[in-house]
């Protein structure tokens, strides 16, 4: 599929790199990436294979080729309302994948569209703690190459984001033999340090939106949460929560995957999607 980059202004001197693929006329899909110091590029595999759909895929402000502006997730929303608006999407369908998702709901909340239907993928409506995953060895031995390049003294760098996403492969991806590719992948992200460095000076506005899944609920939206069983940054069971808590809405757990779902079992996951934007898995009280 060929990919088209555009520069998109949104305000405040901040200019969003967005990637456009698909047919220029047909239902748009916007997918927002997570990190939130990553960019969209480990999106693409999949989400490509919906060829009926207008891919857009944005770099979120201060991420892969956007303009590095103050970096918020009510900012980052405000960006993707405007986003909508440039690009002239008649109410597009929504994925926030991780972080991304985190922004998606603000985006519901605080600038409703209209949108389409919502995927939230391998995120959630409420704070995670270690307590939320309950006993788990094996969570604590894949996580701790990650763990100990976080705790090394050092400024936050670009580069150390890089070399702690790669050295957290074993806990985003549960199964071995998709390692290999996943680092492939890794190694096309343009990596960044902008929020992680408002993050650590206290600058960082709250991720999800104050009272969110109530106002959630009450949104006009079909809702599909997608997750990973072996997720290791959001437990399962937050997944199957949001589904119980908002109408219109239903869960689908993957088994042998982790919180890169759409690595572990791109068939599964892609199908998920299509599934879902196409109505063939109607949401409880979906029209």
């Amino acid at each position: 599929m060929d990919l088209e980059h555009i520069y998109v202004p949104t305000g405040e001197g901040v200019y969003l790199h967005c990637v456009l693929a698909g047919p220029v006329g047909a239902a748009p899909l916007v997918a927002v990436h997570g990190g939130p110091d990553w960019d969209h590029s480990y999106l693409l595999d999949p989400l490509t294979v919906l060829g009926h759909r207008r891919l857009v895929l944005p770099d979120l402000r201060g991420c892969g080729r956007s303009s590095p502006g103050p970096c918020s997730f009510a900012a980052a929303a405000r960006d993707l309302a405007r986003l909508v608006r440039h690009l002239g999407l008649e109410r597009p369908d929504l994925l926030g994948f991780s972080a991304g998702g985190q922004v998606v709901q603000r985006l519901v909340l605080d600038h409703p569209g209209p949108f389409g239907r919502v995927i939230m993928a391998s995120s959630t409506l409420w704070p995670v703690t270690d307590a939320d995953f309950g006993p788990w060895p094996e969570r604590e031995r894949r996580r701790a190459a990650e763990a100990r390049i976080w705790s090394m003294p050092g400024p936050v760098t670009p580069a150390r984001v890089r070399r702690a996403a790669l050295a957290g492969a074993p806990a985003n991806v549960w199964r071995g033999d998709r390692i290999v590719h996943y680092r492939r992948v890794l190694e096309r992200v343009r990596w960044s340090a902008h929020w992680l460095r408002a993050l650590r000076a206290g600058r960082l506005d709250p991720p999800r939106p104050a009272d969110g899944p109530r106002r959630l609920a009450e949104a006009d939206a079909a809702w599909l949460f997608l997750h990973g069983r072996q997720d290791m940054l959001f437990p399962a069971h937050v997944a199957e929560r949001a589904a119980v808590l908002l109408p219109r809405s239903r869960a689908v757990v993957l088994d042998g995957a982790g919180h890169m779902a759409h690595v572990d079992r791109p068939e599964a996951w892609i199908g998920a999607v299509e599934d879902f934007l196409s109505g063939r898995a109607q949401a409880p009280g979906a029209a």
